[in-house]
Protein backbone atom coordinates (compact mmCIF):
# COMPACT_ATOMS: atom_id res chain seq x y z
CA UNK A 1 0.00 0.00 0.00
CA UNK A 2 0.77 3.80 -0.43
CA UNK A 3 1.84 6.02 2.24
CA UNK A 4 -0.94 8.08 2.94
CA UNK A 5 -2.73 10.45 5.42
CA UNK A 6 -4.10 8.21 8.62
CA UNK A 7 -2.44 4.94 7.04
CA UNK A 8 -1.63 4.09 10.62
CA UNK A 9 -4.63 4.71 12.20
CA UNK A 10 -6.62 1.66 14.00
CA UNK A 11 -9.09 0.10 11.09
CA UNK A 12 -11.80 0.10 12.86
CA UNK A 13 -13.77 2.76 13.70
CA UNK A 14 -16.90 3.54 16.17
CA UNK A 15 -19.78 4.92 14.34
CA UNK A 16 -22.10 6.35 16.68
CA UNK A 17 -24.92 6.61 14.51
CA UNK A 18 -26.69 3.45 16.08
CA UNK A 19 -26.11 3.08 19.86
CA UNK A 20 -27.82 0.70 21.86
CA UNK A 21 -31.00 1.96 23.26
CA UNK A 22 -33.41 1.43 26.35
CA UNK A 23 -36.98 0.08 25.98
CA UNK A 24 -37.94 4.01 26.36
CA UNK A 25 -35.95 4.83 23.27
CA UNK A 26 -33.06 6.41 25.48
CA UNK A 27 -29.19 5.52 24.57
CA UNK A 28 -28.19 3.36 26.82
CA UNK A 29 -25.14 4.88 28.52
CA UNK A 30 -23.88 1.93 30.81
CA UNK A 31 -23.97 -0.46 27.64
CA UNK A 32 -22.57 2.47 25.02
CA UNK A 33 -19.45 3.08 27.79
CA UNK A 34 -18.76 -1.03 28.34
CA UNK A 35 -18.42 -0.42 24.13
CA UNK A 36 -16.44 2.40 24.41
CA UNK A 37 -13.77 0.68 26.89
CA UNK A 38 -13.37 -2.31 24.94
CA UNK A 39 -12.73 -0.40 21.78
CA UNK A 40 -10.01 1.47 23.14
CA UNK A 41 -8.19 -0.99 25.44
CA UNK A 42 -8.04 -3.05 21.39
CA UNK A 43 -6.26 0.06 20.12
CA UNK A 44 -9.40 1.97 18.58
CA UNK A 45 -8.87 5.50 18.74
CA UNK A 46 -11.54 6.96 15.89
CA UNK A 47 -14.92 7.72 17.02
CA UNK A 48 -17.30 9.00 14.75
CA UNK A 49 -21.00 10.95 15.07
CA UNK A 50 -23.06 14.02 13.90
CA UNK A 51 -25.16 16.96 14.92
CA UNK A 52 -28.12 15.63 13.60
CA UNK A 53 -27.35 11.97 15.12
CA UNK A 54 -30.42 10.49 17.42
CA UNK A 55 -31.62 14.58 18.29
CA UNK A 56 -28.14 15.34 19.76
CA UNK A 57 -28.40 12.40 21.68
CA UNK A 58 -25.26 10.81 20.26
CA UNK A 59 -23.19 13.75 20.81
CA UNK A 60 -24.45 14.15 24.45
CA UNK A 61 -24.24 10.20 25.03
CA UNK A 62 -20.23 10.47 24.08
CA UNK A 63 -19.35 12.69 26.25
CA UNK A 64 -20.71 10.61 28.91
CA UNK A 65 -19.40 7.45 27.86
CA UNK A 66 -15.93 8.59 26.22
CA UNK A 67 -14.65 12.69 26.82
CA UNK A 68 -15.25 12.94 30.57
CA UNK A 69 -13.65 9.11 31.46
CA UNK A 70 -10.91 9.42 29.46
CA UNK A 71 -7.80 12.08 28.69
CA UNK A 72 -7.93 13.65 25.52
CA UNK A 73 -5.27 12.59 24.00
CA UNK A 74 -6.47 8.66 24.14
CA UNK A 75 -9.00 9.09 21.78
CA UNK A 76 -9.98 11.44 17.68
CA UNK A 77 -13.25 12.44 17.90
CA UNK A 78 -15.27 13.53 14.47
CA UNK A 79 -18.71 15.22 14.45
CA UNK A 80 -20.34 16.72 11.30
CA UNK A 81 -22.55 19.92 10.54
CA UNK A 82 -25.63 19.34 8.31
CA UNK A 83 -26.22 22.64 6.46
CA UNK A 84 -29.92 20.93 5.20
CA UNK A 85 -31.28 19.19 8.54
CA UNK A 86 -32.10 21.32 11.29
CA UNK A 87 -31.48 24.40 10.44
CA UNK A 88 -32.59 27.14 8.73
CA UNK A 89 -29.98 29.57 7.80
CA UNK A 90 -26.81 30.58 7.77
CA UNK A 91 -26.43 31.49 11.57
CA UNK A 92 -28.05 28.56 12.51
CA UNK A 93 -26.48 26.25 10.23
CA UNK A 94 -22.84 27.48 11.77
CA UNK A 95 -24.22 27.57 15.43
CA UNK A 96 -24.45 23.62 15.03
CA UNK A 97 -20.70 23.67 14.85
CA UNK A 98 -20.67 25.86 18.45
CA UNK A 99 -23.74 23.50 19.83
CA UNK A 100 -21.37 20.22 19.03
CA UNK A 101 -18.71 21.55 20.66
CA UNK A 102 -20.73 22.03 24.10
CA UNK A 103 -22.58 18.49 23.64
CA UNK A 104 -19.29 16.64 23.53
CA UNK A 105 -16.85 19.10 25.77
CA UNK A 106 -14.20 17.57 23.34
CA UNK A 107 -12.59 21.43 23.28
CA UNK A 108 -11.51 20.51 20.00
CA UNK A 109 -12.57 18.11 17.03
CA UNK A 110 -9.80 16.14 15.27
CA UNK A 111 -11.96 15.57 12.44
CA UNK A 112 -14.64 17.63 10.50
CA UNK A 113 -17.21 16.86 8.05
CA UNK A 114 -19.95 19.32 6.00
CA UNK A 115 -22.26 16.09 6.25
CA UNK A 116 -24.27 14.10 3.87
CA UNK A 117 -23.80 15.67 0.23
CA UNK A 118 -25.78 15.44 -2.71
CA UNK A 119 -27.15 16.79 -5.58
CA UNK A 120 -30.31 18.05 -3.65
CA UNK A 121 -28.39 20.05 -0.93
CA UNK A 122 -24.66 20.90 -1.62
CA UNK A 123 -25.03 24.05 -2.83
CA UNK A 124 -26.40 24.95 1.04
CA UNK A 125 -22.70 25.13 1.61
CA UNK A 126 -21.48 27.84 -0.71
CA UNK A 127 -24.94 30.08 0.45
CA UNK A 128 -23.89 29.75 4.08
CA UNK A 129 -20.52 29.62 3.58
CA UNK A 130 -19.98 26.82 5.21
CA UNK A 131 -16.21 25.53 3.57
CA UNK A 132 -14.50 29.33 4.49
CA UNK A 133 -16.35 29.40 8.03
CA UNK A 134 -15.09 25.63 8.61
CA UNK A 135 -11.42 26.40 7.56
CA UNK A 136 -11.78 29.65 10.10
CA UNK A 137 -12.28 26.93 12.67
CA UNK A 138 -9.34 24.86 11.67
CA UNK A 139 -6.87 28.16 11.34
CA UNK A 140 -8.28 28.67 15.27
CA UNK A 141 -6.98 25.15 16.23
CA UNK A 142 -10.91 24.09 17.32
CA UNK A 143 -11.05 21.69 13.82
CA UNK A 144 -7.66 19.30 13.12
CA UNK A 145 -8.38 17.83 9.75
CA UNK A 146 -12.02 18.69 7.80
CA UNK A 147 -13.93 17.22 4.75
CA UNK A 148 -17.11 16.26 3.82
CA UNK A 149 -18.83 12.91 3.57
CA UNK A 150 -20.70 12.34 0.45
CA UNK A 151 -23.38 10.43 -1.09
CA UNK A 152 -23.69 11.67 -4.91
CA UNK A 153 -22.56 10.73 -8.31
CA UNK A 154 -19.13 10.88 -9.11
CA UNK A 155 -19.58 13.73 -11.24
CA UNK A 156 -20.24 16.17 -8.81
CA UNK A 157 -17.73 14.32 -6.12
CA UNK A 158 -14.98 15.19 -9.38
CA UNK A 159 -16.37 18.90 -9.04
CA UNK A 160 -16.31 19.46 -5.66
CA UNK A 161 -12.60 18.00 -4.78
CA UNK A 162 -11.72 19.70 -8.15
CA UNK A 163 -13.47 23.03 -6.16
CA UNK A 164 -11.98 22.41 -2.53
CA UNK A 165 -8.46 20.56 -3.19
CA UNK A 166 -7.97 22.06 0.95
CA UNK A 167 -10.13 19.34 2.49
CA UNK A 168 -7.87 16.94 4.22
CA UNK A 169 -9.86 13.01 3.63
CA UNK A 170 -13.61 12.85 2.73
CA UNK A 171 -16.19 9.97 3.87
CA UNK A 172 -17.36 7.30 1.38
CA UNK A 173 -20.41 5.00 1.27
CA UNK A 174 -17.68 2.08 0.06
CA UNK A 175 -18.87 -1.99 0.78
CA UNK A 176 -19.04 -5.27 -1.49
CA UNK A 177 -22.59 -4.81 -2.25
CA UNK A 178 -22.51 -1.06 -3.85
CA UNK A 179 -18.91 -1.33 -5.31
CA UNK A 180 -20.36 -1.68 -9.03
CA UNK A 181 -23.97 -0.38 -7.59
CA UNK A 182 -24.76 2.48 -10.29
CA UNK A 183 -26.95 4.38 -7.85
CA UNK A 184 -24.38 4.40 -5.06
CA UNK A 185 -21.54 3.90 -7.88
CA UNK A 186 -18.74 3.15 -4.69
CA UNK A 187 -15.95 1.92 -6.87
CA UNK A 188 -15.81 5.37 -9.39
CA UNK A 189 -15.84 7.75 -6.43
CA UNK A 190 -13.29 5.62 -4.68
CA UNK A 191 -11.20 5.96 -7.36
CA UNK A 192 -11.78 9.71 -8.11
CA UNK A 193 -10.94 10.42 -4.24
CA UNK A 194 -7.50 8.80 -4.37
CA UNK A 195 -7.23 10.36 -8.08
CA UNK A 196 -7.33 13.76 -5.92
CA UNK A 197 -4.98 11.94 -3.11
CA UNK A 198 -7.52 12.26 -0.62
CA UNK A 199 -7.75 9.61 2.15
CA UNK A 200 -10.55 8.16 3.06
CA UNK A 201 -13.19 6.90 6.33
CA UNK A 202 -15.69 4.70 5.09
CA UNK A 203 -19.28 4.73 6.39
CA UNK A 204 -21.89 1.79 5.50
CA UNK A 205 -19.81 -1.00 5.18
CA UNK A 206 -22.14 -3.58 6.38
CA UNK A 207 -24.72 -1.22 4.75
CA UNK A 208 -26.49 -0.53 7.59
CA UNK A 209 -26.37 -3.75 9.24
CA UNK A 210 -27.47 -5.61 5.73
CA UNK A 211 -24.48 -7.40 5.27
CA UNK A 212 -24.13 -8.91 9.21
CA UNK A 213 -27.44 -10.88 7.57
CA UNK A 214 -27.50 -11.20 3.74
CA UNK A 215 -29.44 -13.44 1.88
CA UNK A 216 -28.81 -17.01 2.40
CA UNK A 217 -27.25 -17.85 -0.73
CA UNK A 218 -24.38 -15.40 0.11
CA UNK A 219 -23.94 -16.93 3.63
CA UNK A 220 -23.51 -20.05 2.39
CA UNK A 221 -20.74 -18.65 0.40
CA UNK A 222 -19.17 -17.09 3.34
CA UNK A 223 -19.74 -20.29 5.79
CA UNK A 224 -18.20 -22.48 3.10
CA UNK A 225 -15.07 -20.63 2.64
CA UNK A 226 -14.60 -20.02 6.47
CA UNK A 227 -17.12 -21.60 8.91
CA UNK A 228 -15.78 -19.45 11.90
CA UNK A 229 -15.77 -16.08 10.27
CA UNK A 230 -18.82 -13.65 11.02
CA UNK A 231 -20.82 -12.25 7.70
CA UNK A 232 -19.57 -8.91 8.76
CA UNK A 233 -15.98 -9.63 9.05
CA UNK A 234 -16.12 -10.48 5.64
CA UNK A 235 -17.78 -6.69 4.71
CA UNK A 236 -15.40 -4.76 7.02
CA UNK A 237 -12.18 -6.18 6.25
CA UNK A 238 -12.86 -6.21 2.55
CA UNK A 239 -12.80 -2.14 2.84
CA UNK A 240 -9.93 -2.16 5.63
CA UNK A 241 -8.02 -4.04 3.16
CA UNK A 242 -8.37 -0.86 0.28
CA UNK A 243 -5.39 1.52 -0.20
CA UNK A 244 -5.99 5.05 1.20
CA UNK A 245 -8.91 4.23 4.04
CA UNK A 246 -8.25 5.75 7.25
CA UNK A 247 -10.90 3.83 9.28
CA UNK A 248 -13.67 2.07 8.38
CA UNK A 249 -17.15 3.21 10.65
CA UNK A 250 -18.91 0.39 12.22
CA UNK A 251 -22.50 1.30 13.95
CA UNK A 252 -21.87 -0.91 16.71
CA UNK A 253 -25.66 -1.44 18.51
CA UNK A 254 -24.53 -3.93 21.14
CA UNK A 255 -21.50 -5.43 22.93
CA UNK A 256 -21.77 -8.49 20.90
CA UNK A 257 -21.06 -6.70 18.02
CA UNK A 258 -18.49 -4.84 19.43
CA UNK A 259 -16.75 -7.84 20.42
CA UNK A 260 -17.21 -9.47 17.07
CA UNK A 261 -15.47 -6.67 14.97
CA UNK A 262 -12.77 -6.35 17.32
CA UNK A 263 -12.07 -10.22 17.11
CA UNK A 264 -10.55 -9.78 13.24
CA UNK A 265 -9.78 -6.08 13.74
CA UNK A 266 -7.34 -6.36 16.63
CA UNK A 267 -4.94 -7.72 14.81
CA UNK A 268 -6.28 -6.84 11.36
CA UNK A 269 -4.55 -8.93 8.01
CA UNK A 270 -6.03 -7.54 4.77
CA UNK A 271 -7.76 -10.15 2.78
CA UNK A 272 -6.11 -12.56 0.79
CA UNK A 273 -6.68 -13.25 -2.91
CA UNK A 274 -8.21 -16.34 -2.53
CA UNK A 275 -10.63 -14.34 0.06
CA UNK A 276 -11.38 -11.72 -2.34
CA UNK A 277 -12.67 -14.60 -4.95
CA UNK A 278 -14.93 -15.43 -2.07
CA UNK A 279 -16.31 -12.06 -2.06
CA UNK A 280 -16.57 -11.50 -6.27
CA UNK A 281 -18.61 -14.99 -5.52
CA UNK A 282 -20.96 -12.88 -3.45
CA UNK A 283 -21.26 -10.20 -5.21
CA UNK A 284 -22.55 -12.33 -8.34
CA UNK A 285 -25.12 -14.15 -5.65
CA UNK A 286 -25.77 -10.92 -4.18
CA UNK A 287 -27.50 -9.76 -7.78
CA UNK A 288 -30.14 -12.33 -7.93
CA UNK A 289 -31.35 -9.92 -4.16
CA UNK A 290 -34.75 -7.64 -5.20
CA UNK A 291 -35.19 -6.54 -1.71
CA UNK A 292 -35.53 -2.97 -1.28
CA UNK A 293 -31.90 -1.52 -0.21
CA UNK A 294 -32.64 0.55 2.25
CA UNK A 295 -29.99 1.64 5.57
CA UNK A 296 -32.73 2.87 7.73
CA UNK A 297 -30.80 5.88 7.99
CA UNK A 298 -33.95 7.61 8.31
CA UNK A 299 -32.87 10.76 6.53
CA UNK A 300 -36.11 10.92 4.36
CA UNK A 301 -38.28 10.75 7.56
CA UNK A 302 -36.97 13.87 8.69
CA UNK A 303 -38.88 16.41 6.68
CA UNK A 304 -41.80 14.22 5.63
CA UNK A 305 -45.05 16.38 5.73
CA UNK A 306 -47.06 13.08 6.65
CA UNK A 307 -44.50 11.72 9.42
CA UNK A 308 -44.47 8.40 6.95
CA UNK A 309 -42.95 5.41 8.81
CA UNK A 310 -40.84 5.00 5.45
CA UNK A 311 -37.74 2.69 6.71
CA UNK A 312 -40.14 0.50 9.08
CA UNK A 313 -42.42 0.30 6.18
CA UNK A 314 -39.45 -1.37 3.92
CA UNK A 315 -37.94 -3.62 6.39
CA UNK A 316 -42.06 -5.10 6.93
CA UNK A 317 -41.52 -5.52 2.99
CA UNK A 318 -38.02 -6.70 2.65
CA UNK A 319 -39.36 -9.36 6.16
CA UNK A 320 -42.04 -10.30 3.51
CA UNK A 321 -39.96 -10.78 0.29
CA UNK A 322 -37.81 -12.95 2.36
CA UNK A 323 -40.90 -15.48 3.73
CA UNK A 324 -44.55 -14.11 3.08
CA UNK A 325 -46.57 -14.21 6.70
CA UNK A 326 -49.98 -15.80 6.69
CA UNK A 327 -52.05 -12.39 6.23
CA UNK A 328 -49.12 -10.44 3.32
CA UNK A 329 -47.63 -8.62 6.17
CA UNK A 330 -50.69 -6.47 7.44
CA UNK A 331 -50.03 -6.82 11.55
CA UNK A 332 -46.51 -6.33 11.02
CA UNK A 333 -47.45 -3.38 8.76
CA UNK A 334 -50.18 -2.24 11.30
CA UNK A 335 -47.08 -2.53 14.22
CA UNK A 336 -44.63 -0.38 12.29
CA UNK A 337 -47.02 1.88 11.34
CA UNK A 338 -48.84 2.51 14.69
CA UNK A 339 -48.76 6.12 15.54
CA UNK A 340 -47.15 7.37 12.00
CA UNK A 341 -48.06 8.06 8.31
CA UNK A 342 -48.95 4.79 6.35
CA UNK A 343 -47.85 4.62 2.23
CA UNK A 344 -51.06 5.51 1.41
CA UNK A 345 -50.93 9.11 3.00
CA UNK A 346 -47.93 9.95 0.47
CA UNK A 347 -48.08 13.51 -1.17
CA UNK A 348 -45.73 12.52 -3.58
CA UNK A 349 -43.91 15.74 -2.65
CA UNK A 350 -40.41 14.18 -3.25
CA UNK A 351 -38.23 15.46 -0.48
CA UNK A 352 -37.35 11.63 0.96
CA UNK A 353 -35.88 11.15 -2.42
CA UNK A 354 -33.95 14.36 -2.46
CA UNK A 355 -32.75 13.62 1.05
CA UNK A 356 -31.90 9.10 0.55
CA UNK A 357 -28.19 9.09 0.49
CA UNK A 358 -29.40 5.64 -1.63
CA UNK A 359 -31.07 7.15 -4.14
CA UNK A 360 -34.45 4.81 -3.68
CA UNK A 361 -37.48 5.90 -5.89
CA UNK A 362 -39.06 6.23 -2.47
CA UNK A 363 -42.53 7.87 -4.39
CA UNK A 364 -42.73 4.24 -6.42
CA UNK A 365 -41.78 1.74 -3.47
CA UNK A 366 -43.98 3.32 -1.16
CA UNK A 367 -46.84 2.76 -3.64
CA UNK A 368 -45.71 -0.70 -3.93
CA UNK A 369 -45.84 -1.18 0.04
CA UNK A 370 -49.99 -0.05 0.41
CA UNK A 371 -50.67 -3.41 -0.49
CA UNK A 372 -49.75 -4.35 3.29
CA UNK A 373 -52.71 -1.48 4.58
CA UNK A 374 -55.62 -3.21 6.01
Amino acid sequence: MSNYFGKEVFKLGFGLMRLPKLPDGKIDAAQTSIMVDKFLEAGGTYFDTAYVYDNGESEAAIKKALIDRYPREKFTLCTKLNAWMQCHDEESAKQQFYTSLERTGAGYFDYYLLHALQRGNYTKYDEYHIWDFVKEQKSKGLIRYFGFSFHADPALLEELLTAHPEVDFIQLQINYADWDNPGVASRECYEIARKHGKSITVMEPVKGGALANPPQGVQDIFKAADPNASNASWAIRYVASMDGIITVLSGMSNIAQMEDNLSYMRDFKPLTEAEHEVIKAAQEELKKDNSIKCTACHYCTEGCPMGIAIPEIFAVSNSEHIKASWDGGKQAYAIATQGKGKASECIECGQCENACPQHLEIISLLKDCRKMEV
